[in-house]
């Protein structure tokens, strides 16, 4: 199994840098990151100081895979998430759109938290599970540079907690050789990323990427045994849930033999959405698997 080294950090989703490494489709790699804070509080009393490193989500890569080119997809299997260090930082920055409310005069809030045992020892008493996810993962687009900061068609910043172990992330390619990137680990984080910042670990993560070559497809899809999922990102929440069950209703449709106006009505009842950082309106649509297996009425007709 290949190492792919955390640096020299990377801020951005660039198709201009030489790869960090060439791989066939299968290949599993061992891929070491930084956390979205580069290091900075690391120890009781360390402090996030922008002056001093201005950028945040350091990703690893680019990772490159032979033979993809436009209109294919990257299947990128997540089997770990390894905290590197034993430990997570975090700290509250800055309440944004909630200073209406709470007030702009926010306490830094940094502070390191151990991992043991599967459990994150967060302050005090207070344990939650060890739940590990990617923030960041995604490929070059063709036109552009687009930071670490938000999300797009090309993937990025997502923050949705199914970027998960277990889970299959498919990643559309623009680019020959698709320049993979990720980083971003969060050893637990809630829907929203409130204050911006999850618990933030340096980590390594074992995944394996597969060249798909089937027809191009819009956006980033997450497949889990257990449900299927499309993201949509807007400036506007609200278009990006259409956007994302439509996405969802369409990928039924052509790989599963839904009827779309069916796939409609029952994501109506059972359907999800998961929500990344509020301020970035990205949203994941999802659907638990066992409610697709069996599409009602035969073979997907148009009405």
């Amino acid at each position: 199994m290949r190492d792919v080294a955390a640096e020299p950090f990377v801020y951005e989703f660039s198709r201009l840098l030489p790869p960090r490494c060439e791989i066939a489709s299968g290949q599993t790699l061992r891929v070491e990151s930084e956390d979205a804070l580069t290091g900075q509080i690391r120890h009781p009393g360390d402090r996030r100081d922008k002056s001093a490193v201005p950028y945040s989500n350091p990703v690893a890569g680019p990772i490159v895979v032979a033979g993809a080119m436009p209109g294919h997809q990257l299947a990128v299997t997540i089997h770990s998430i390894e905290p590197r260090d034993g430990q997570c930082a975090t700290y509250t920055g800055s309440p944004k759109q909630l200073t209406e409310w709470l007030g702009s005069d926010v306490p830094h809030g940094a502070h390191v938290c151990p991992i043991r045992d599967g459990e994150i020892l967060w302050k005090d008493k207070v344990r939650i599970p060890y739940a590990p996810m990617l923030g960041c993962i995604g490929t070059a687009p063709d036109w552009g540079t687009p930071s670490t900061g938000p999300a797009g068609p090309h993937g990025g910043n997502l923050d949705l907690v199914e970027v998960c172990p277990g889970s299959t992330i498919f990643l559309p390619v623009t680019v020959p050789g698709g320049f993979l990137y990720l980083g971003d680990a969060h050893a637990a984080m809630g829907h929203g990323e409130l204050s911006a910042t999850g618990l933030e670990m340096a980590a390594w993560s074992t995944i394996t990427v597969d060249l798909v070559t089937s027809p191009k497809v819009s956006g980033v899809r997450v497949a889990n045994p257990d449900f299927l999922m499309c993201v949509a990102t807007h400036g506007s929440t609200e278009r990006a849930i259409a956007e994302a069950y439509a996405r969802l209703i369409l990928w039924l449709e052509a790989e599963f033999q839904w009827n779309r106006w069916d796939a409609y009505d029952l994501l109506t009842h059972v359907g999800q959405i998961s929500v990344g950082y509020y301020g970035s309106g990205t949203v994941g649509a999802r659907v638990d698997r066992r409610y697709v297996s069996d599409p009602p009425g035969g073979p997907s007709v148009t009405r």
